[in-house]
């Protein structure tokens, strides 16, 4: 018999490729349907390896060896509760960035504001969900401060996230370079405290601006029913990973809440044309946004 001695390298690559995990047959599409039925998110068959890898390092850690066991857990077990907010942290894409897509953040401050006072509005309501680690509220606190829309007219704006990690790292308020490749330099001085180790620190006049921080799963519609009200909804960037059937339900929910005329802006990627008759696509000063008629 001839030995063979696999260098550190290789028997380290197969030790990765071996799978830790058991998947039985069927498992996978199980997950599948009941994630999709708890978060929304769903995953396609060529997606379902990330699915896979994503919950399996969750299993370990509970000290499963087949994800047909971290099923029974997710879909029976008393602590299924605290276990799905794990899974939407593992889940969630949390890279963004501040100023993104800033043409529809140009068409809140110098488009919409201007046109729900002119429908009456006292108080204007912004809605961000979801809002990842805040670059995007911070985006729109910024846009509205400089525009100074905040002085005028009593502005409450909420940010919200189904991923508690994500939230953590919003109240933190630190962020590195690459967060603000973006956003204008005299802005991110204007706003942020730089640090010694290279970060940026969110200043608290601007932090302020945010009137709550939320942790809400938006296909629940218990939870999202009382923030859906906001006359702007910022949901961008988040139906990509929907399969119809759950935009249109959740586009329908939020034009049940919104008032008349309600503002609608997702990501240039996404679109409700084929989903739903409730909004109507409007260019907005350059920015297409969907509006509640």
């Amino acid at each position: 018999m001839t030995n063979v001695t696999r260098s550190p390298d290789v028997a380290r690559q197969a030790w990765f490729e071996s799978p830790a995990v058991r998947v039985p047959d069927r498992t996978l599409p199980l997950l599948r349907d009941l994630v999709s039925a708890q978060t929304g998110i769903f995953y396609d068959e060529e997606r379902l390896d990330q699915l896979r890898d994503r919950l399996s390092t969750l299993a370990l850690e509970r000290g499963f060896d087949s994800l047909l066991d971290y099923y029974y857990l997710l879909k029976y077990d008393a602590s299924a509760a605290g276990e799905w907010a794990r899974v939407f942290d593992a889940l969630s894409v949390q890279e963004t960035y501040f100023w993104r897509e800033v043409d529809q953040v140009r068409a809140l401050v110098d488009g919409i504001v201007p046109r729900l006072l002119a429908a009456g509005r006292k108080t204007i309501r912004v809605w961000s969900v979801p809002c990842a680690t805040g670059e995007e509220p911070l985006s729109l606190a910024i846009a509205l401060e400089e525009a100074g829309w905040f002085g005028r007219v009593p502005i409450e704006l909420y940010a919200s996230d189904a991923s508690e990690a994500a939230l953590r790292k919003a109240s933190v308020g630190r962020y590195v370079g690459r967060a603000f490749r973006q956003l204008p330099i005299e802005l991110r001085d204007k706003y942020f405290d730089a640090d010694e180790a290279g970060g940026w620190t969110v200043k608290p006049s601007l932090k302020a601006r945010v009137t709550a921080w939320n942790r809400v799963n938006l296909v629940r519609e218990e939870e999202t029913a009382a923030l859906a009200v906001a006359d702007v909804i910022f949901c961008r960037n988040l139906f990509i990973y929907f399969n119809q059937a759950t935009i249109r339900r959740v586009a329908d929910h939020l034009a049940d809440r919104m008032r008349s005329p309600g503002f609608l802006c997702i990501g240039a990627a996404e679109s409700l044309l084929r989903i739903t008759p409730r909004f109507e696509l409007q260019d907005i000063g350059g920015a297409y946004v969907y509006a509640k008629p």
